[in-house]
């Protein structure tokens, strides 16, 4: 088997958990790597969302901007931000791929603040974006996180985009659509899920390599175990080579340490 590197490893989880002919909203990195290969492999008619407006393109070339010109190649739609986000009120995306700086068990998260004074933050994130109104609407969306304690946090700094909020039924509560939320979180150590009861985050493979114990280390409240739990299937011979040759032959991706 040729060797794979982590970040390799976690874009093919990624695109393997999108379903042909899915509607997706993705933005540049990770995600548009992910989607991408997903395109060529798994889910040929994926339809994408780009934020700026481009509506269905077939990925070629992976975009640098949610405006980039190759967010629209042989799309559906040059669109607009208000129609992507109004597509999503209507419940008419399927999964959004989204990122954060701090998560918590029930997958909320926080792209706004490190600190404890928003006025006078340690670090100041870019803030919502687009991230708020996905997670509040699409139907599910998917979580890409480096695996560490200080990002994986009992109590965040600041909430940003609704995850299952303080559990099963919390989300309808304020009011948001019935049957959202988040789906599953990718990251360097492991596949995570929701209990169907609690609506915590709970353990469902565990990457090749990686031990229970390092995934405890690096998590700052107290994970569930899926009862089914296995290991991670690695990249096959066709995906890294579509990977390395289509999705990202530059290595603008690739060469990054993801560890």
């Amino acid at each position: 088997m040729t060797a794979y590197s982590k970040i390799e490893l976690l874009i093919c989880q990624v695109a393997r958990l999108l379903e042909d002919g899915c509607t997706l909203a993705v933005g540049t990195g990770m995600p548009c790597a992910a989607a991408m290969l997903a395109q060529k492999t798994v889910a040929p008619n994926l339809i994408l969302f780009f934020e700026a407006g481009g509506i269905g393109p077939i990925l070629t070339e992976m975009p640098i901007t949610v405006g980039n010109s190759r967010t629209f190649f042989k799309g559906i739609s040059a669109s607009s931000l208000a129609e992507v986000m109004e597509t999503s009120q209507r419940g008419l995306l399927d999964y959004a791929l989204l990122g954060g700086a701090q998560i918590d068990m029930y997958g909320n998260l926080n792209t706004t603040f490190i600190g404890d004074d928003h006025d006078r933050p340690n670090v100041r994130l870019p803030g919502s974006g687009g991230g708020n109104d996905l997670a509040s609407t699409c139907w599910r969306f998917i979580i890409i996180m480096r695996h560490q304690k200080r990002r994986f946090r009992e109590k965040m700094d600041f909430l940003t985009s609704p995850g299952y909020l303080t559990g099963k039924g919390a989300r309808e509560k304020i009011g948001l659509p019935p049957g959202g939320g988040p789906y599953k979180v990718v990251t360097n150590l492991a596949v995570l899920g929701f209990d169907e009861e609690t609506k915590r985050m709970q353990v469902e493979t565990i990457h090749p390599g990686v031990t229970k114990e390092e995934i405890i280390a690096e998590t700052g409240f107290e994970l569930l175990w899926s009862p089914q739990i296995t290991e991670s299937t690695p990249p096959t011979e066709e995906e890294l080579h579509i990977l390395r040759t289509e999705v990202d032959p530059n290595r603008y991706l690739l060469d990054r340490d993801f560890s």
